[in-house]
């Protein structure tokens, strides 16, 4: 055990020693339960990780990984997985299948390697729960003898030792080649402008859940039983049907009710991977730990939470040149949202009762940095609109069309118009530009985009309207009908009325 500990510290030695990426920023935030009194606390110790390096020969890597039962294992995956990757592995030679096999390859030594850490505790372990069960099989705690008692401590601590998963979405950048490979229900957004004004929101992969069709068709071919896995809705307390670590249902899988039927390893770390080109792409990479999504999803519902999402850092974006302070106002933003929700005792209000760890990384491609004169008080603001979104395999395609109010009198450059809730206002009178914004689903992504200028996504400061020569400025609302109207019906006042 010792020299296997002493293994890890010189893997963590090593991926200190790469340089960060300084291209992104992170934010986070710990898992919260709201009180009778509706004051949020902590539950358990945070259990995200995240990754973010600079490579050699044009490589950049990222991750954020979900950890449960403990954050030993997303702890683990997040400096495993770097020396897995960017110590030599890759390089600008490498083609597609080249690069796949090397991040499958990848996920799975992780996992293995993680395993032989604990396989001396789990042996441990399972001495010890032989012992019990034949001499205090029914007994209860205080019955037990002062040795038995010391026995089933020490195997609570081996369990707390032992357990625990994580699930993994993970970017990797390889000369302007983006692969994303997907473990559990974490999110990557790929957020982008084409050459013709249309902007792009497109959700790569879909979570691996029981409620994925494909998921659910692969556990069937194993001789698991879809119908009973998709009832339940969890398998050992956890949606995911790909994780990395979990002993339980990795090791001892034919123990589980569930997974019993099983002709080999149900539960996989294997990654789903999917490529993308970032060539003269303008935008912005986002990843999503699944408690993030949760949270916003719970407090507005699932059809416009990647929109809503791309909206609240496009407009941190255009308001902050410090890429990690814009990533956490936004997840402070959906900690806000939640929490309201909450408070408000409507519908969503029983779903918004607690929320998971949530970590979010912004990674900006070939994005123009704010110059930071947007202020609160300044510009526009975007308005809600509902977007049909699924995570089922329909590819059928609606269109809704909403209004998009743009900042007054500023100029917009570089940008997108993808609407979504960020803050409640009242529109600008005179300028509502309208767009239209379809929603696609198919069995990997679903994505969005919309027409117009190009421009909510980076807002820049708005130009105050200047006085006449009398030193007033121009109304921002025309009330002559309404003192005409007033008129009428006051005669006798009517000179005291309109503007003086």
């Amino acid at each position: 055990m010792y020299e296997r500990n002493t293994f890890w510290q010189q893997h963590q030695s090593w991926t200190d020693d790469l340089p960060l990426c300084q291209m992104c920023g992170v934010g986070s935030a710990p898992n919260c339960v709201y009180g009778p009194d509706g004051k949020g606390t902590q539950s358990h110790p945070n259990e995200d990780g995240h990754l973010r390096f600079r490579g050699e020969d044009g490589c950049f890597l990222y991750g954020v990984f979900n950890g449960y039962d403990g954050s030993r294992v997303a702890s683990y995956v997040s400096q495993f997985l770097t020396a897995e990757l960017l110590l030599g592995q890759l390089n600008s030679t490498h083609t597609d299948d080249d690069v796949r096999r090397l991040l499958t390859q990848a996920f799975s030594g992780v996992e293995k390697s993680f395993f032989k850490t604990i396989d001396d505790a789990l042996a441990v372990k399972a001495d010890l729960s032989n012992y019990l069960p034949t001499h205090n099989e029914g007994t209860g705690y205080q019955q037990l003898s002062p040795h038995s008692q010391k026995v089933q401590e020490r195997l609570k601590e081996l369990e707390q030792e032992v357990s625990g998963g994580a699930t993994a979405v993970v970017a990797l950048i390889l000369n302007s080649r983006l692969y994303i490979a997907n473990v559990g229900s974490n999110r990557a957004l790929l957020c982008k402008s084409s050459s013709d004004g249309q902007n792009q929101v497109q959700q790569i992969g879909r979570p691996h859940n029981t409620e994925n069709e494909d998921e659910l068709q692969r556990l069937a071919a194993l001789g698991v039983d879809p119908a009973r896995v998709k009832q339940a809705g969890q398998i050992a307390g956890q949606p995911s049907t790909r994780t990395i670590g979990d002993y339980r249902v990795k090791l001892n899988y034919t123990d589980i009710d569930l997974l019993s039927g099983a002709k080999s390893q149900p539960i996989i770390a294997e990654p789903e991977i999917h490529r993308n080109q970032l060539d003269g792409v303008t935008g912005f990479l986002l990843l999503m730990s699944e408690g993030l999504i949760s949270a916003l999803e719970s407090a507005r519902g699932p059809e416009q939470a990647n929109q809503e999402m791309v909206a609240m850092v496009a407009a941190e974006l255009a308001q902050q040149s410090d890429l990690e302070a814009a990533a956490q106002a936004v997840v402070e933003r959906v900690k806000r949202v939640h929490h309201d929700a909450h408070a408000s005792g409507r519908q969503r209000a029983a779903r918004c009762a607690r929320h998971e760890d949530m970590t979010l990384l912004v990674r900006t491609l070939d994005y123009p940095p704010s110059d930071g004169l947007l202020t609160p008080t300044q510009g526009g603001r975007i308005y809600p609109v509902s977007v049909p979104y699924s995570n089922s395999q329909s590819t059928s395609k609606t269109s809704v069309t909403l209004s998009l109010v743009m900042p007054s009198q500023g100029s917009l450059t570089n940008g997108t118009n993808t609407a979504s809730t960020v803050e409640e206002g009242t529109p600008t009178p005179g300028q509502s530009p309208t767009a239209t914004l379809q929603s696609t689903n198919t069995q990997t992504q679903s994505s969005s985009s919309s027409s117009g200028d190009g421009s909510l996504f980076r807002q820049r400061g708005s130009q105050a309207a200047q006085p006449d020569e009398t030193g007033r400025v121009p109304p921002y609302v025309d009330f002559s009908q309404f003192y005409r109207l007033w008129g009428s019906d006051h005669a006798d006042t009517q000179s005291t009325l309109g503007p003086q």
